[in-house]
């Protein structure tokens, strides 16, 4: 039987990690007669009600550890040098990007492909912005995020290959 071993795990984190990354926000679908959300399904592609997405801040390799200096919900890491199986990704909204929605739904895609047209170094992108949304690679509901001018979210996830 074959087996994906610990390297090869570290060599698609590392593919992963050499393309440009959006986290993507959206609005979800809120079940019929219920307050929450629907649960993630994984053979979903695209956010149900996007509203925008940003190119993530930074990308590093990272170990799991108890002291570490990445936090994530999930736990705490410790950046390496080496590559590893695990992707911290993390992003800062702009005051300003989707100010007037209510956020239930992030997704992680690689492969993102926008409007040539748009300005250099532009990082928020709208839908209308979007030519080919590229792979979903994580998802996430979450309970409702109101947004307003005055916060920037900041958004922390580690991704294990």
């Amino acid at each position: 039987m074959a087996i994906l071993t610990q390297s090869g795990r570290a060599a698609i984190a590392q593919s992963v990690k050499d393309q440009v990354i959006h986290i993507a926000w959206g609005q979800g679908q809120l079940e019929a007669g219920h307050d929450d959300f629907s649960p993630e399904d994984p053979t979903q592609t695209t956010l149900k009600s996007e509203v925008g997405r940003r190119i993530v801040d930074g990308v590093v390799f990272c170990v799991g550890d108890d002291e570490g200096e990445l936090v994530t919900p999930t736990g705490r890491f410790s950046a390496s040098e080496e590559p590893t199986n695990n992707l911290f990704i993390e992003t800062t909204y702009d005051f300003e990007d989707a100010s007037d929605h209510t956020i239930r739904e992030l997704g992680l895609f690689v492969g993102t492909k926008t409007d040539p047209d748009l300005p250099v170094g532009q990082k928020y992108f709208l839908p209308a912005d979007i030519v080919d949304p590229g792979i979903l690679l994580l998802l996430e509901h979450s309970v409702p995020l109101i947004r307003t001018s005055a916060t920037r979210e900041k958004f922390c996830f580690v991704v294990t290959f």
